[in-house]
């Protein structure tokens, strides 16, 4: 008896494998991508407006974290990843293999929103790709008009803002816990402000996924949703440790 407890705490302490922390990625990059674009594309028809779409984001992440954040860490964004990476949060070997996954699980999302669309009523599927499918953009693509030099300023100061609270709600001196609720509530927070500007991307496989059904405009001004984010994130990530862990006596 006392064998077997101890073999079944074993096989609980061990750490997940590689492909249980990518199929994690791929699901919460799903859930997430799945939650705002369904969201976004129904703004019309349900009434919910930016903040309703807003806290589905915020929401899917809560929810996302929750179930798969202690198997993969709970990234679901090529931008968390890597700033994680530049923290020293996360090895940049297994950088790739995330991107892969998130990507491929936003992808499959927007698909499924689409096929859902098409099935729709008259209209709404040609009114959603119309309207770009809720993909990123800047000049006439922004939601508020706003150009290049707003929108990418917007996505890397945002981004760079995310991953900062991301580094220090799961900072080993944070309150345990609490960080997919924090973690949510910020994204929550950044939609909110950057939703008019850009259409909040701050994630990379998130524009990648929508760009794909938006159009040829979204696919022109993607590169924007890829590089933004990802600076914002490099400069949390290496920011981090001298300014916030070197407060250490």
């Amino acid at each position: 008896m006392t064998t077997d407890v101890a073999i079944a705490d074993v096989a609980i302490d061990r750490a997940p494998s590689t492909a249980s922390r990518l199929a994690a990625e791929f699901f919460g990059t799903f859930l997430l991508v799945f939650g705002i674009i369904s969201a976004a594309n129904g703004v019309a028809e349900t009434g919910i407006g930016w903040v309703g779409v807003s806290l589905a984001v915020g929401i899917t992440v809560i929810a996302g974290a929750y179930a798969v954040g202690h198997i993969s860490g709970g990234h679901f964004n090529p931008a968390v990843t890597v700033g994680a990476a530049a923290a020293g949060r996360f090895a940049w070997k297994d950088v790739p293999l995330y991107v892969v996954a998130q990507i491929l699980g936003g992808i499959l999302a927007t698909t499924v929103v689409f096929l859902i669309a098409a099935n729709g009523p008259d209209g709404f599927l040609a009114a959603a790709q119309e309207g770009g499918f809720a993909s990123n953009g800047y000049g006439e693509a922004s939601p508020g008009g706003f150009g290049l030099v707003a929108v990418i300023v917007t996505e890397v100061v945002a981004t760079a803002l995310f991953l900062s609270v991301i580094l220090g709600v799961t900072d080993r001196r944070a309150p345990s816990g609490f960080a997919p609720l924090a973690i949510g509530l910020a994204l929550t927070l950044f939609h909110l402000m950057t939703i008019p500007v850009s259409n909040a991307s701050l994630n990379p496989a998130r524009s990648i996924a929508t760009a794909i059904f938006g159009g040829s405009v979204p696919l022109s001004q993607l590169w924007v949703f890829i590089l933004a984010p990802i600076v914002g994130a490099l400069i949390a990530g290496f920011a981090y440790k001298p300014l916030f862990e070197g407060l250490r006596t």
